[in-house]
This record gives structure tokens, sequence and C-alpha cells, in this order.
């Protein structure tokens, strides 16, 4: 359910009244019964709740969300858009608890609303975002993120690191074993002979090494022996147009160096502002793990405290992560 005081109980019930979710998977939502209801009233959604504490007892049929009910919070417990740690701590059980289960093999595929990082390092929980929850409780070494939407899909070689600790950790392993992941993922999402762009470091791939050399140092010995070993890969492209050409349809899809790189260009694609309605149209795109034994996709969007208990969060990218996790789950 993510944070209960953000955004993600909402987007789920928004998520799951569409029947032709029902047509596609089994859902089923790990989280606090009572917080689930009430966002189905939020909502105003035709949905009844059914809290359950064994699969065998949900009934899996539109109209009814299955809630494995936690019951580790209520309503009355947080305030919606103020950081709380009895929050943190619920969207942390319902995460370790997913995982568990999709170790176990009883669930297929795990699909998360938004956390907020401050809220679960208050409940005791030191982590900086799902990937690395995900990473630890399923003992997982390489592994990466991967946001995707349409055409556009990018890896991070670093994510969640000060920029110049993630400058200064980059190396021709990594980028080779993200290189792997993202063709594996491609392959997955049923794209035979993905071609695949790396961006640059510095700007306009360090231009001969007037602007840095840790492309042609780093970056370019790591895309030859992507090459070698039979991926069709190449770069370093100048990261100020290997995103365009992405979204072009030149690349299926994109190696970042860090965090922002690949985040911006992204965000500017999925999240559409509207100026006469000031509201967004759209919020699009989906953060997926790659390298883990288990499927994990996401919303690739915060907690949205400062619309949250409003009603008005759009479910896009809760509805196409479920999309995304359901293809994974039938090509696995």
């Amino acid at each position: 359910m993510g944070d209960p005081a953000g955004i993600g109980p909402e987007i789920i019930v928004k998520s799951l009244n569409d029947p032709q979710i029902y047509n596609r998977c089994r859902p089923l939502v790990f989280a606090s019964a009572a917080v689930i209801a009430s966002a189905v009233k939020l909502c105003n959604a035709a949905l009844t709740v059914n809290p359950v504490s064994d699969i065998s007892q949900a009934k899996f049929v539109y109209g009814v969300i299955d809630v494995f009910d936690l019951a580790n919070i209520s309503p009355a417990d947080f305030e919606f858009g103020k950081v709380s740690a009895k929050a943190g701590n619920a969207a942390f059980e319902s995460i370790i608890t997913v995982i568990d289960f999709a170790k176990k093999g009883i669930i297929d595929a795990t699909v998360t609303a938004p956390i907020n990082k401050e809220s679960i390092n208050l409940a005791g929980h030191h982590f900086s975002g799902h990937t690395e929850i995900y990473a630890h409780y399923t003992d997982t070494k390489k592994y990466a993120m991967l946001l995707a939407d349409d055409c556009l899909r990018v890896i991070h070689a670093t994510t969640h690191l000060p920029l110049r600790v993630a400058c200064e950790s980059l190396s021709a392993e990594r980028i080779f074993d993200v290189i792997a992941l993202l063709h594996d993922a491609c392959c997955q999402f049923g794209i035979p002979q993905p071609r695949i762009g790396v961006a640059g470091l510095n700007p306009h791939a360090g231009d001969g090494g007037l602007f840095g050399n840790e492309d042609a140092e780093i970056i370019a010995p790591a895309v030859a022996q992507a090459v070698e070993a039979g991926y069709n890969a190449e770069g370093p492209v100048p990261p100020d147009t290997l995103f365009t050409k992405a979204i072009q349809g030149k690349y299926d899809g994109c190696v970042a160096m860090y965090h922002d790189q690949g985040h911006i260009p992204f965000k500017l694609t999925g999240f559409k502002w509207n100026n006469i309605t000031q509201s967004m149209d759209s919020v699009k795109g989906v953060n997926i793990t790659l390298g883990l034994p288990i499927i994990r996709t996401s919303v690739d969007h915060g907690t949205a405290f400062e619309i949250a208990g409003k009603g008005i969060a759009s479910p896009d990218a809760m509805t196409i992560a479920i999309d995304y996790a359901i293809r994974m789950a039938e090509n696995a």
C-alpha cells in the first residue's frame, strides 16, 4: 500500500476499479484493510473490501478488493501529508511481507505504491528506498533501477548517492552489468534484440578528454565489452542527445550514469501538467528493480503529500506498473 499518509491507497483503489485488470491477473493488496476501506470511501468507488488472512479466502472478482490485512494502522493513526513513524512502519511491514510471499512463490509478482523515506527511517528502518529494501531482503548484490514508459526505458548505473560519490563510484564492471540487466529486461518485455544506448557522464561525452576522461577510460571499455559479449550497445552517447534519440525509437533502452541524469528526461515525458486546469493530465512511468529473484514494479512518483487525501491523484502509473508486472510474470 505504500505510505498510508500519501496517495498510495488511493491510486490502488482507482486502479482496481478497472475490470480489465481482473481479466489478466488476481490482485491482492498487502495493507491495513481499514486504510484501503477508507480509500474506497475517498474515491467514492462502488467497491467492497475483503480482508483476508490467507489467500484461500480471497475472491479475486471485480468489485471486491482482496486485502491481506496486516491490521497495523488505522486512519485515525496518521494525518494525510504528514511524515509519521507509525505510517512509515506500516509501509515497511507491507513491503517485507509481500517480499516474503514472493520469495516463497505464493505470488507471481509484486507492485509497490510510493513510500516516504523520512517516515521509513523515523520508524527505525534505515534504507534509502524500495530498491535497497528489496535487494537486502532478497540478498541481491547486482541490481539496478529501470524506469519504463512507452518507448523510453532508462536503467541507472548509480541511484541514491551524492553526485560526487556517484561519479567516483562508476566502474566498467558496473556499467557492463547494467547493460546486461537492461538487455534481459527488454527481452522479458517482448523485445527480442534490444538496441541499447549508453549515456556519457560528462558534457559531450567528454569531447575527447576536453571535459573529463571518465567517458573514454570507464564507459567506452564497458560498452566495448558488452558488444563483444553479443549485446547491441552503443556509447558513450552525449547525454543531451541520448534520450531524444530513444524517444524517436533509435534505442529500446538507455543506460544513465546517475540518478537525475535518467530521472529528469523520463519525468519530462511522463508527467503532463495542464496549465488550464492547474492539475496533472497524466502521471505515467514505472520503476522496475532488475536483478532480483522476484518481480518488483512500482510507480515512479512519490507519495504526493501535497494532494494526499483529496481524491485527485492519478492512477496512471499504478495501472501501468500492474501491466508491466503481469507481462514480466507471463514471460518469466
